[in-house]
């Protein structure tokens, strides 16, 4: 599908650097289809920046600009823009809202001073809001609440303000509602302005009119509560309203400002972005309520040091987001967060003790960018050619070196094992997969020895699939996904004994050894051995968990103690490639009782061969058992969607531990093991939609289903033959 181009901006940027007091940085989170997009275009087009609204339908917006986005049909990436409002400059960054993208969205909000938290009005509070919500408490920002597409048929703004109530708590304040939501929508009444606004059919700039008699009874009520909200936040503006009773506008403002910062009032306003109805009042709001960066807390360094939003302290810039683009290089987002940027500055990276010079600054609207002399604390911006400063480091003055605390990404979720097509490439794939990295911190490489894949963890399908997109479409390298293996262990289930003899005589001198050895089952708490005395023990704790307890129990010199630790480490050769299917091994006492040495021709290697074999011998005559990894699985997601949650489950080999309920949603508990657990993410947002919130944690290696060690163990010796 062919890029189209966005040719309608009809203004550029007044190029003017603004002051930390008259920025204003938001980011527009919600589920997906929530209008994000829509609304970031609709708020460009009220200030003037662009003529004509594009959308998602017709590929020309300017957030969803890249390639992927328009072949998906949604957003990929965290785009960001900005608008000039009045006095103020505005920050838009428009995030993704499927969950594969979380890392874009966590890092747009950790970098934004006020959350704008779009709520589709026919569906609520969706679970994939919930988890966007999460992130935005965790970071306390100030936070709107936008119920939008009031004009679909399903529309429900009451019920979608008592989720948000049940879910979010008491700080949902109604600041306006709808008076006929519906196909039919275009009034709103503003609470705190107690004016009606009527847009034209075509959306805009609506008519102010007073309050219909009809709706007076319920503005009133409802601004009132308002006014109490604003004033409980602020023990001057409390004794104003008992003074008079009441707060003015200005005051009113004020009090929500406070109570925005104290994360204890979140407003609530109505949008048909799409039609242009709402998105005006809300700019309006930012523009004169919504926190400046100056007034944010200060920045947190990673050594407790507060890094204050101050224009004239030390110059400092995170980098949020990294971006490989074609034709164009890597593009460094960044925050301003103390001091001034300009071109031509020499920054430190602390964390790779390294410089780099800015060459140039932007200002970013979608891919259209503009020079700019100069960005200020509190700012946002974007720069090119950093060599060696990715996503989620800082660069500051040497002298005054600093680190912003690092943003902490979510775990993966599903992995593959990745491999190039062309071997010539296998060097070229790791360093790509290295930046990958960088550049998406939520995307992990894993280069895993035991298994022998280089394995690719994700946060979903998709989130896989745009990577596996950008290494062929922009890295022009041709890979393959192949099933990530999984990292069995094997164990025994009771005693057994077994010899070994080895012998091998080729002129000159020989190799001669022979073991008598004993393993059992290790568990912690275990009695000692009582057969064989036990001159010592040795406790190996294993790398890939569990533990190898060692015995030597050798008496009459039958085998030199020289070459004990000759036999430990056949044993240990072993245990790396199990007999069963050449997994790891685990959990195993060994104690050597017995066996003989030759004058000549017995040496370590003789010894370590004949551990090796006896463990092997003795181990297929120990009742073997295969582990598998199994996770401890948690569903979120609305009543409706349980039968089909539960029959994945059980098909799955996922064992239901438990349910709950949790803000009206119903929470599935279950065990599943690793090898059905990436079909299982996959499944499980087919079903729901992308509805349910789906968290997974290692839980412990249990027993494989013997009809399934056998396939193992047999694909395993087929392969061993061969």
């Amino acid at each position: 599908m062919a890029t189209v181009i966005i040719d309608y901006l009809i203004k550029s940027p007044h190029m003017k650097t603004y002051d930390e007091k008259h920025i204003k940085n938001i980011v527009l989170l919600g589920a997906p289809k929530s209008g994000k997009t829509t609304l970031s275009e609709t708020m460009l087009f009220e200030a003037g920046i662009i003529s004509k609204r594009g959308t998602v339908e017709e590929n020309n917006t300017i957030s969803d600009y890249h390639e992927i986005e328009h072949e998906r049909g949604n957003s990929v990436y965290a785009t960001t823009m900005h608008s000039e409002w009045k006095d103020y400059k505005i920050n838009i960054i428009d995030t993704p809202g499927l969950e594969d993208f979380i890392g874009e969205v966590i890092a747009s909000i950790r970098v934004c001073d006020t959350a704008v938290l779009l709520l589709n009005a026919q569906y609520g509070v969706e679970v994939g809001t919930e988890l966007i919500w999460d992130y935005v408490d965790k970071y306390r920002k100030p936070t709107i609440l936008a119920v939008n597409q009031l004009d679909t048929e399903q529309a429900n703004f009451n019920k979608t303000v008592e989720d948000a109530t049940r879910i979010l708590g008491n700080a949902v304040t109604v600041m306006q509602y709808p008076v006929n939501q519906g196909p039919g929508f275009n009034a709103i009444i503003d609470l705190l302005k107690m004016t009606l606004y009527r847009f034209p059919e075509k959306g805009g700039k609506p008519e102010k009119l007073p309050i219909p008699d009809s709706e007076k009874e319920r503005a009133e009520a409802l601004h009132n509560a308002l006014v109490e909200k604003a004033a409980e936040n602020d023990d001057t503006l409390m004794e104003q309203y008992f003074e008079k009773g009441s707060l003015d506008e200005d005051e009113l403002r004020q009090g929500i400002k406070i109570g925005m910062l104290k994360h204890q009032v979140f407003p609530v306003f109505c949008l048909s972005a799409k039609n242009d109805m709402g998105s005006g009042r809300l700019m309006g709001f930012i523009d004169n309520v919504a926190p400046a960066a100056a007034e944010m807390p200060a920045e947190m360094a990673n050594d407790g040091r507060e890094v204050p939003c101050d224009p004239a302290g030390p110059p400092c810039l995170f980098i949020f987001k990294t971006l490989q683009e074609p034709h164009v290089g890597r593009l460094s987002f960044f925050k301003v967060m103390s001091g001034e940027i300009k071109p031509g500055m020499e920054l430190f990276n602390e964390e790779t003790n390294s410089s780099e010079r800015i060459s140039q600054i932007f200002i970013a609207d979608g891919k259209n960018r503009n020079n700019i002399e100069s960005l200020k604390a509190g700012d946002i911006g974007c720069t090119l050619k950093l060599k060696n400063t990715f996503t989620n480091q800082t660069l500051s003055d040497k002298n005054k070196a600093i680190q912003i605390d690092p943003i902490q990404f979510p775990t993966p979720k599903v992995r593959v094992a990745i491999e190039a097509k062309n071997k010539a490439d296998d060097e070229k794939l790791s360093e790509v997969l290295a930046e990958l990295h960088m550049e998406d911190p939520t995307l992990l490489v894993e280069f895993n020895r035991e298994l022998k894949q280089v394995i690719l963890h994700g946060q979903g399908d998709l989130h896989l699939l745009v990577t596996k997109w950008r290494l062929e479409n922009i890295y022009k390298m041709q890979v393959a996904y192949l099933p990530a293996k999984i990292p069995y262990r094997e164990t025994i289930r009771k005693p057994a004994l077994a010899s070994y003899r080895h012998k091998k005589q080729s002129g000159g001198a020989g190799q001669f050894g022979e073991v008598y050895m004993k393993i059992e089952p290790w568990f912690e708490g275990m009695p000692p051995l009582k057969e064989y005395p036990v001159r010592e023990t040795e406790e190996v704790p294993l790398q890939w968990g569990g533990k190898l307890v060692f015995n030597n129990c050798i008496v009459g010199g039958a085998i030199d103690s020289r070459f004990l630790p000759s036999i430990l480490k056949g044993v240990m050769e072993k245990m790396q490639e199990g007999p069963l299917t050449g997994s790891y091994v685990r959990d195993i006492r060994v104690s050597v009782y017995d066996g003989k040495m030759h004058p000549v021709d017995s040496n370590d290697i003789s010894f370590k061969i004949a551990g090796m074999m006896a463990f092997r011998d003795a181990f297929h005559q120990a009742a073997p058992q295969l582990l598998e990894p199994v996770f401890d699985v948690e569903a979120t997601a609305p009543d409706t969607m349980m039968g089909d949650i539960m029959s994945e489950l059980q098909s799955r080999r996922s064992v239901i531990t438990g349910m709950d309920t949790l803000n009206g949603y119903q929470v599935i508990k279950a065990r599943t093991p690793q090898a059905e657990l990436d079909k299982l993410f996959a499944a499980l947002r087919n079903v729901t939609q992308g509805k349910a919130k789906i968290h997974s944690e290692f839980a412990e290696y249990a027993p494989v289903p013997p009809e399934i060690q056998k396939k193992l163990s047999d694909e395993y010796q087929k392969e061993e033959v061969v």
